[in-house]
């Protein structure tokens, strides 16, 4: 069953700020499955542990897979959120393993980026899509003639009215 699609153009507001995380891996060795195998496989725990706990602060995220490179982007609440769960069990056993089976080895690289967006300094867009990254996140909501614009959107200083999210 395919996502339902929203025509028209929508847009994300946020007067709170949110982390964007990007984090992924890159097969360099593709026959030394040994050490990339065990990188593969630390993720789908760590997944399945921020979508069942949402107190945990991740809001969303979406996989990307390529032929070598794997990307994840996640949407956090707050830095705090994300730098206490770094130090959580799930993430510390990984992260753990992943030194012990694979180290300096150049078969497999990771790597991630952290973001800390303040209110204001961002923008969306989504035109005739699904819920989709920071939209899937933190609801879209219509775009109005206040903010049909990338500057608009933008300059946006004061909360936009309450309106119903989808």
């Amino acid at each position: 069953m395919s996502a339902q699609v929203f025509p028209g153009r929508y847009t994300v507001e946020n007067q709170e700020g949110f982390v964007v995380f990007i984090i992924g891996t890159r097969i360099n060795k593709w026959w030394a499955i040994h050490k990339w195998w065990p990188v593969f496989i630390a993720m789908p725990p760590m997944i399945k542990e921020l979508y069942t706990n949402k107190d945990l602060g991740c809001l969303s995220m979406e996989n990307f897979f390529g032929l070598r490179t794997t990307l994840m982007v996640q949407y956090w609440k707050s830095e705090e959120d994300l730098m206490s769960y770094a130090r959580g069990q799930e993430h510390l056993k990984a992260w753990k393993n992943f030194n012990k089976k694979v180290g300096n080895n150049e078969a497999v690289g990771i790597y991630h980026e952290t973001y800390v967006i303040k209110p204001g300094q961002f923008e969306s867009i989504y035109g005739n899509m699904t819920e989709f990254g920071l939209a899937k996140a933190m609801g879209m909501l219509p775009i109005k003639p206040r903010t049909n614009s990338a500057r608009k959107r933008l300059q946006q200083t004061s909360p936009m009215q309450h309106e119903k999210t989808i």
